[in-house]
């Protein structure tokens, strides 16, 4: 959640940026050091196995919570764990949402896999699984057969630009209709559904804000979000996960002391509401929406949707649209149920699960999201 560009202006205007002069100044234009070498790293192993997994660790995900962990043991194959440690037990108390994460960087493996000439044969919970939660059973067994034959995906190429959009996008730009056909082609296992027909856009903007408000205003969800704010490069750099706050805007009010997570907290304080008027201003300007909807919701489905849902912001990436995940109104826990029976009423009035949505849009361009280094989730590194 970011302070409206407003209210950025006015901070910047009065002085508290443009006036930070010396050591504050340059502490204030300082971003974080090792946060984002993940980024360059994809792809500069040795080992194939390793190689892959530098390019799957940039999938989207939950919260940024990067909940992988990958066991090397076996000669030639990744046993993909969950991290239990790294759950959304409030926002997310089924891991549905965490294992499309899962679903997601899975499919990346795969696509970097096979552009390095090997094929990856991915069989989910190979253990089984449980509706309940995700517990200590491997997520996947996916082994790697060198094949020169295995055919590359035209969409890997668009892995390191790939973005989860979290700026108001271009009221003035809208999307034409035919730009959804080239994101609904690369669907293989859910139904894809997608609008920029203004009167649904509008009924979904007013749908997401909701859920946004309702998120945000219930303290056990908020309180989730809250506990994972990195403010400031030096917690960035410490902790490569979470909801970042960083660049000088942040670094000089956090260096002020008018940000950090107990005013970001307090309904009252000008960080809240100005948080508040972001997430708003996010949802309010979509200039369409995408959704995958899943007959059936089981764990393997839920994979099967991560993989369906990364191939979509690919395309989108590839196309130049700005894509940003809204899944408030998608959550199970008890104060979501009104949103969550509206959208799957609106999108799936025949039956089944939606299981992601997003807004779409011409936004500005952002940069990477922090990143643990691929050595951190080695289990026997």
């Amino acid at each position: 959640m970011m302070l409206t560009r407003r209210k950025m202006m006015g901070l910047i205007g009065g002085g508290v940026v443009l006036g930070a002069g010396g050591a504050f100044g340059y502490a204030a234009t300082r971003v974080p050091q090792t946060a984002y070498l993940p980024w360059d790293m994809a792809g500069q192993y040795e080992d194939p196995r390793m190689r892959a997994l530098s390019w799957a660790l940039l999938a989207p995900n939950p919260h940024n919570r990067q909940p992988w962990l990958a066991d090397l043991a076996e000669e030639g194959v990744i046993m993909l764990h969950v991290d239990r440690d790294r759950l959304l037990p409030e926002t997310d108390p089924f891991q549905r949402q965490i294992t499309i994460g899962l679903g997601c960087f899975l499919e990346l493996l795969r696509m970097a896999a096979a552009e390095d000439g090997y094929r990856a044969e991915i069989a989910p919970f190979p253990d089984g699984s449980a509706a309940a939660g995700l517990d200590a059973r491997p997520v996947a067994r996916v082994t790697l057969t060198a094949d020169p034959s295995v055919a590359r995906d035209p969409l890997f190429a668009h892995v390191p630009a790939r973005r989860s959009n979290k700026e108001p996008f271009d009221l003035a730009r809208p999307v034409a209709p035919d730009a959804l056909e080239p994101l609904g082609a690369v669907v293989r296992a859910a139904r894809f559904g997608g609008t920029v027909a203004p009167d649904e856009v509008q009924d979904l903007r007013l749908l997401t804000h909701e859920a946004l408000r309702i998120e945000v205003e219930t303290p056990h969800t908020f309180q989730e979000s809250g506990d994972l704010f990195r403010i400031g490069r030096h917690e960035v750099d410490a902790n490569p996960d979470g909801i970042d706050f960083t660049g000088p805007l942040f670094e000089s009010l956090r260096l002020t002391g008018q940000f950090s997570r107990a005013s970001a907290a307090d309904p009252s304080s000008f960080a809240f509401r100005s948080g508040l008027d972001a997430v708003f201003a996010n949802a309010d300007t979509a200039m369409g929406h995408v959704w995958l909807v899943t007959a059936g919701n089981d764990r393997a489905t839920q994979i099967a949707t991560g993989a369906d849902w990364v191939r979509v912001n690919l395309a989108a990436t590839a196309q130049g649209l700005g894509f940003h995940p809204l899944s408030q109104a998608l959550q199970e826990f008890p104060e979501m149920a009104g949103p969550y029976r509206a959208v799957h009423e609106r999108l799936a009035p025949d039956g089944g699960t939606v299981q992601m949505l997003a807004r779409i849009g011409y936004g500005p361009t952002v940069g990477a999201s922090p990143r643990w280094p691929l050595e951190s989730k080695i289990m026997n590194a």
